[in-house]
């Protein structure tokens, strides 16, 4: 098995395959009862994946009483997947193995004011850079996949109306990305992906809304263990129109949106306009943990506006956690802020159980997302 190459299995086999990949299963006796295969069937599709390089087997694994069965894993030389978180001004780009599990992890400078072509076409050759210094020599390409700062329709792969990003409305990315590479290929909002890659970090929280605070604000949301989309716009709230003394006009052609006022983008303006140079959220960050005024105040009132919005959200949804990432998201008066206010605003029965923290995943949540839903459309 060499170069770009569809993984060789589907239907029942790629839901063994999962099984494993996933760490929900490590034996055939577990792969029967997860499946409800006979034990027979198990063994027949086993040998199989085996025989195909994706599985090999080795012993012994933990016992459930009697003798200690033989553990299956996934074979090293079973595929990689490329992933690539885009940001404003930078992407984070990522090799993965069909676990989930990150071979190398690069960040790199990107621009996507340069439009969407360039820009899908830079991944394109930076995934394959990356294939060529980091795949292990005969480990095939299974899938690509790429997270994008603004709504994804999740039926077609393309672009819809996205804020900051002129020319990418309705451009078809999983189409271009999908030139590149003749391989299964995922699009997704990078809020999705980070709360899909956080999801696996807060277990028996079953239910939860993560936020995504850095250029833009973001949001996803894991309802009973699955990634909800909507039509490709829910959990975005970085258009819900907030309170504020003064009125601003957001890059959607509307007053006084969330993101006006608390995104990155918009911190770093009223900064500037103060005579304070920023580039990125980790700038803003500094200048809170430098002790800066200006910045603490703004990012402080920023987090009071997105724990206004998340209020409605925790009374409607009930969510076991509030997860916050992204680039601002260090800056503790941002998360103290929204505990606040989700705390003083809510009801009781909603907030009893809730726990509101920081991303346990870091910054590589939503390339662990990506990797995750993409062994989905792989082994489909």
């Amino acid at each position: 098995m060499s170069g770009k190459e569809r993984l060789p299995v589907r239907g029942t086999q790629g839901d063994l395959l999962r099984l494993i990949a996933t760490g929900q299963a490590e034996s055939r006796a577990e792969l029967a009862r997860l499946s409800g295969l006979a034990a027979s069937s198990v063994s027949l599709r086993v040998e199989e994946l085996i025989g195909a390089g994706l599985l090999v087997e080795e012993g012994p694994g933990a016992s459930r009483g009697g003798r200690r069965p033989r553990r299956l894993r996934l074979s090293p030389g079973a595929g990689l997947l490329a992933v690539a978180d885009l940001g404003a001004q930078h992407a984070r780009l990522g090799l993965l193995d069909l676990s989930g599990a990150p071979l190398v992890v690069e960040e790199r400078p990107c621009d996507i004011s340069l439009g969407p072509e360039a820009t899908i076409d830079w991944i394109a050759a930076a995934f394959d850079d990356l294939m060529g210094r980091h795949a292990p020599p005969g480990v095939p390409l299974r899938g690509v996949g790429t997270g994008i700062p603004g709504p994804v329709d999740p039926a077609t792969g393309r672009v819809v109306a996205p804020s900051r990003m002129p020319g990418w409305n309705g451009f078809p990315v999983a189409e271009r990305l999908g030139g590149h590479f003749d391989l299964p290929v995922l699009v997704e909002n990078d809020a999705n992906l980070m709360a899909v890659g956080e999801a696996r970090s807060w277990p028996g929280r079953d239910t939860l809304m993560a936020v995504k605070a850095g250029s833009g604000i973001g949001c996803g949301v894991i309802v009973n263990g699955t990634l909800h989309r909507g039509r490709g716009a829910a959990g975005d709230i970085s258009h819900v129109r907030v309170s504020s003394d003064s009125s601003t006009a957001c890059s959607c052609g509307h007053l006084d949106c969330l993101e006006a006022y608390a995104s990155g983008a918009a911190l770093r303006q009223v900064l500037r306009e103060q005579g304070i140079p920023v580039e990125r959220p980790a700038d803003i960050v500094a200048l809170v943990e430098d002790g800066v005024p200006e910045a603490t105040a703004l990012v402080r009132n920023a987090g009071r506006l997105i724990g206004d919005v998340l209020t409605v959200l925790v009374n409607f949804l009930n969510p076991d956690a509030i997860v916050v990432g992204g680039g601002l998201s260090s800056a503790e008066p941002l998360i103290s802020a929204i505990r606040a206010a989700v705390y003083e605003r809510c009801l009781p029965l909603a907030t009893r159980d809730l726990e509101i923290g920081h991303s346990r995943s870091g910054p590589d949540a939503a390339l662990l997302g990506a990797g995750s839903l993409l062994l989905d459309a792989v082994v489909g």
